[in-house]
């Protein structure tokens, strides 16, 4: 046991590893345990490629919904157990627990006869994804400890965002030889691959690693793939007959939402004023279904999406502003102020 007057004492070595084994049933590392450790070999992005994700709109077919379904809900619950046992076993023992005893933990909860329907429910779904949200939580509690982020909390079916990382082991990519840069993503425990919307191709010969599947409340798919290209930096922007550099100044504000140093005003989308009777028809049908009926999450699948319209809507009207914004400019000047002081002071 090691610590001071003023931290509370930790329990390392051998009855450290004790507890893990006997209390908390994190089997010991037995695999190339008698192997000579090699340190890992960091895998490096090559000179001038940057790492970059593009994201498209998927289609699943019933089986592939419902397989989808298990693994968003098998990744929330295995966060939550990883994140119980991390806390219980400081709390309880004063053991530190980190993503490889997770990970062995993991195993034998999908192994175990006494997890029951628990242990059935996680073997229906790849490892790989369910190894990923352990790390997601291992990268919570790293923050936590940096103390740029507050303690990890338990996820909620219907608060947390359904969302599931796999690894290279974990899917398969066909590029289509007559469209580069599509093709076809198959994930594991699936045998059709996704029905997806190329809305633009990948970067000619990058394979795409790691993708992400979510879901939001709408109901719409999406996946997230990451891959490595070399970016080209955009011409230099000059003032018309002159070598100087083109720049804007941009002000942000409250009565417009960007107004810029020649006078020009951009003013704000104002959607939810747009939406404001929609949003409240819907939601008076929503009162007046009954709680834990299917028309009353078919209602609140309605705004849902309305809401998910909205969002889209003001995404893309920034990301044309802020594309015209770069493209146009060789310098942009952004005054740093605290817009909430502007706000208390108008109230």
């Amino acid at each position: 046991m090691t610590g001071t007057a003023d931290q509370p004492l930790r329990v390392t070595g051998e009855e450290a590893k004790r507890i893990k084994r006997d209390a908390l049933g994190i089997a010991d590392r037995m695999r190339h345990h008698g192997r000579a450790s090699t340190a890992l070999k960091s895998r490096a992005n090559e000179p001038g490629t940057q790492q970059r994700v593009y994201r498209y709109r998927f289609y699943p077919a019933p089986s592939q919904a419902e397989q989808l379904k298990k693994t968003f809900g098998a990744c929330r619950r295995v966060y939550n157990e990883g994140l119980a046992l991390r806390a219980g076993a400081w709390e309880r023992h004063r053991v530190s627990v980190g993503f490889a005893e997770s990970c062995r933990a993991l195993t034998g909860w999908r192994q175990a006869p006494e997890t029951g329907w628990l242990a059935g429910w996680l073997r229906e779904v790849s490892s790989t994804v369910l190894q990923q949200s352990l790390r997601h939580l291992d990268g919570a509690f790293t923050r936590f400890f940096k103390q740029s982020a507050k303690h990890p909390q338990r996820k909620r079916k219907h608060r947390s965002r359904d969302s599931a990382t796999y690894v290279r082991t974990g899917f398969r990519w066909v590029e289509n030889p007559e469209l580069p840069g599509t093709g076809r993503v198959t994930l594991a425990k699936q045998s059709v691959p996704l029905d997806m919307r190329w809305s633009r191709p990948l970067p000619a010969g990058g394979d795409p690693v790691k993708p992400s599947v979510t879901r939001d409340q709408a109901g719409r798919y999406f996946v997230s793939l990451l891959v490595e290209e070399r970016i080209q930096p955009l011409p230099p922007v000059f003032l018309p007959g002159g070598s100087e550099p083109k720049a804007v100044g941009i002000d942000l504000g409250l009565a417009a939402l960007v107004t810029l140093d020649d006078g020009t005003k951009v003013d704000h989308p104002r959607l939810l004023r747009k939406y404001a009777k929609e949003l409240a028809r819907l939601q008076r049908g929503l009162h007046r279904k009954k709680k834990g009926s299917a028309n009353r999450g078919k209602a609140r699948e309605r705004i849902a999406r309305l809401y998910a319209l909205i969002s889209d809507v003001r995404r893309d009207m920034l990301d044309q502003l802020t594309t015209h914004l770069v493209r146009e400019n060789h310098v942009l000047v952004v005054e740093d102020l605290a817009i909430m002081n502007d706000v208390l002071l108008a109230a």
